[in-house]
């Protein structure tokens, strides 16, 4: 017998995503950047995995790549894993950056089972919570402190949306550091 593996919602985002319209605004000293972007995330699917053998955890991992429209260098690589509880209707993000930055959100599924199927994940973290964290390094904590991150992606068909806010304390301020964009699954 074959078992089949449920990625519950995961199982719509397997496979290659482009996207165009990306807009990340961040901080720089004395003000703000906005970069115009295109990126390509990979989502694949892997098996599952047992945890104290009572959790049984579906992911995804991926990669993503972000490049500036203004001169096509990449100014953001993360990888990490989707995971999908059904028992719980929990997913999880999973993720590093080249920064020294980590981060555990969490949060419910709101999935319409209609014949669009739409899906919606949005997870949370901040840093000192207890289920849902951010790690820093020591230089990052110092200069560029990520305090809060919140994600929301929208699935429908094969488009991909999603918006995300990641509460930094940089140049001596608070800053809401954003990005948005809307892919097409190849």
């Amino acid at each position: 017998m074959i078992d089949i593996i449920d990625y519950g919602p995961l199982q719509k985002l397997i496979g290659t995503w482009t996207g165009d319209k990306g807009l990340d605004i961040a901080p720089e000293p004395g003000g703000t950047e906005k970069n115009p972007y295109y990126e390509t995330i990979v989502f694949t699917a892997c098996e599952d995995v047992e945890n104290a053998e009572s959790e049984l955890l579906t992911f995804l991992h991926y990669r993503q790549i972000v490049q500036r429209k203004s001169n096509n260098k990449i100014f953001h690589d993360q990888t990490g894993y989707w995971m999908w509880n059904s028992n719980t209707k929990t997913v999880m993000h999973s993720f590093t950056i080249p920064r020294g930055v980590a981060i555990l959100a969490g949060g419910l599924v709101n999935e319409k089972l209609s014949e669009n199927s739409e899906v919606t994940l949005e997870v949370n973290a901040k840093v000192n919570d207890k289920n849902w964290g951010i790690i820093q390094s020591p230089f990052m904590q110092k200069n560029a402190k990520t305090i809060a991150f919140s994600q929301k992606l929208h699935i429908r068909n094969n488009q991909l949306s999603y918006t995300q806010t990641t509460s930094l304390e940089i140049y001596g301020r608070s800053f809401e550091h954003t990005d948005n964009n809307s892919l097409i699954k190849e």
